[in-house]
């Protein structure tokens, strides 16, 4: 779990003391959030981490149920309403910003949660829904309404999406992977 934190927080800026990233928004509620993820639900811990979790969702606005599955490495730009829905999974390495939502979809041919790759970007605003896969180095465009399948190495655009196959369209985006 350390490892997993510390890939975190050096997507900060290359930040490596723990000290130094508490003080972000982004990186304080996904260090408790996966403190809390490490601790059964009824432990001592696990309460302690989950109420602090809670604290922080009402003070950001980030809405992340500790059971989605995030990989390491996993960036939050900027405090405001992030909503992910308790089913997701999110690969590694993946950039998301504010005013965002991953959610499930309760009904119809896209019935379930999202999966989203290795090395996505999600900008602002951008809303992606139902039981489909995003591939790994996919930038999702602000604003972006995505509930369809989308390839590796793409970027995402507008409402409904329009796919463009691109060759590292999270090149510049993507910055201090810890190796």
């Amino acid at each position: 779990m350390q490892e997993i934190i510390k890939s975190d927080l050096y997507r900060y800026g290359g930040l490596t003391k723990l000290s130094e990233g508490k003080r972000i928004p982004g990186f304080r509620y996904m260090y408790y959030w996966r403190k809390a993820t490490q601790h059964k639900k009824w432990s001592i811990r696990g309460i302690y981490y989950r109420l602090i979790v809670r604290k922080l969702s009402y003070k950001y606005g980030f809405q992340i149920p500790v059971t989605t599955s995030i990989g390491e490495g996993f960036y939050i730009g900027h405090f405001g309403t992030v909503v992910i829905t308790g089913k997701a999974r999110i690969g590694k390495n993946c950039n998301i910003a504010h005013t965002t939502t991953i959610g499930e979809a309760y009904r119809g041919k896209l019935e379930g949660s999202p999966t989203i790759g290795d090395r996505v970007w999600i900008g602002t605003g951008a809303v992606i829904v139902g039981n489909i896969t995003i591939g790994n180095n996919v930038m999702i465009a602000p604003n972006s309404f995505v509930n369809i399948d989308i390839p590796d190495n793409s970027l995402v655009i507008g409402n409904p999406a329009k796919v463009i196959e691109k060759e590292n369209p999270t090149e510049g985006y993507i910055c201090h992977i810890r190796k």
